[in-house]
């Protein structure tokens, strides 16, 4: 009796070291993969607070919260079990569906330029493919989608990284890693990106204090804060050409194109030699600016096809649908 205790006391030794060491694989497979997917994370950042640019303060966390809320249900339901069913039945699947998230990502970035440039074009054309919304709930709701379909796209380019990196593991593993990336970068990015949008009331409240030192730091937050997120704005919509155009470039290399590939890499390299200073700077300026120029041209093919093509057939049904 005692024997036998002793081996199952052994055995179940045995399993706790293998569970402890499956655990230390999934944290380094996970902090692996998330440094890989750092760039799309650091543009998701960037992307997110410009959809809540311009609405009244109260409101602000809680969108930001309804975004996040969106963002797991991308990652944990969605993209999670379709990433490793895609995976195992059809990985030739994967390329050509990031690549219509990258076309979705060139139409957004696009669209913001065509705002700025030609601002009452830009809101009929809105009007045409969305309707005309004047109720703030609906406007409200309206931003809130908008964002959860951006942070499909660029969720879906964080899955795809992170499943990349543990391509060759097993498949509770991967499924291990995926979820942990999932949930950590949508805490790291809507918590970043709450501090953010509510650094300027932190601002407010530092100003009336008796210090004299954080009433200079809330004065400068309350001054800064709104153009500092003009600017954040500005880069989100930049990171989405550049994202979205990068996915298409190395789609299309993936499926056996790689000609625009090549070609943004010559010119980047003809720019790094011909400045001869900072090559890694330099050369990553020089390929985002060429692939968010691609971004910029099926931007605004998918716009003219919305404008033209689905938003006419799109008013004809929406009678119909009530």
């Amino acid at each position: 009796m005692a024997t036998g205790l002793i081996a199952l006391l052994d055995d179940i030794a045995a399993i706790a070291k293998m569970a402890a060491a499956s655990l230390d694989d999934v944290a380094a497979q996970t902090a692996k993969a998330g440094a890989k997917a750092a760039g799309v994370v650091i543009d998701d950042a960037a992307v997110t607070p410009r959809y809540v640019v311009g609405l009244t303060p109260e409101r602000e966390l809680p969108i930001i919260g309804r975004i996040a809320l969106g963002s797991l249900k991308n990652k944990i339901l969605f993209l999670l079990p379709g990433a490793l069913l895609l995976g195992y039945f059809a990985p030739w699947a994967i390329t050509p569906l990031l690549m219509l998230g990258g076309i979705y990502l060139c139409y957004e970035g696009a669209e913001k330029l065509y705002g700025v440039f030609f601002p009452h074009a830009a809101h009929e054309h809105e009007n045409a493919v969305l309707g005309q919304k004047t109720d703030p709930v609906a406007l409200e709701n309206e931003k809130v989608a908008g964002a959860v379909r951006t942070d499909f796209i660029l969720s879906a380019e964080i899955m795809a990284l992170t499943l990349s990196t543990v391509a060759d593991a097993s498949i509770y593993t991967q499924g291990a890693v995926l979820a942990s990336v999932g949930i950590a970068i949508t805490l790291a990015v809507y918590g970043v990106v709450g501090l953010i949008v509510k650094a300027d009331d932190a601002g407010v409240a530092l100003a009336k204090t008796s210090v004299s030192a954080l009433r200079v730091i809330g004065r400068g937050l309350v001054v800064g804060m709104p153009i500092f997120l003009k600017v954040l704005a500005a880069i989100g919509t930049a990171a989405m050409l550049w994202v979205g155009g990068s996915i298409l470039v190395h789609g299309l290399a993936q499926m056996g194109y790689p000609g625009p590939e090549h070609i943004i890499h010559d010119i980047s390299e003809t720019v790094v030699h011909a400045l001869s200073i900072a090559p890694g700077l330099i050369g990553w300026i020089a390929t985002s600016a060429q692939q968010a120029l691609l971004a910029i041209g099926v931007g605004a093919v998918t716009i003219a096809v919305m404008g033209n093509v689905v938003a006419p057939i799109w008013g004809r049904l929406r009678p119909a649908s009530h």
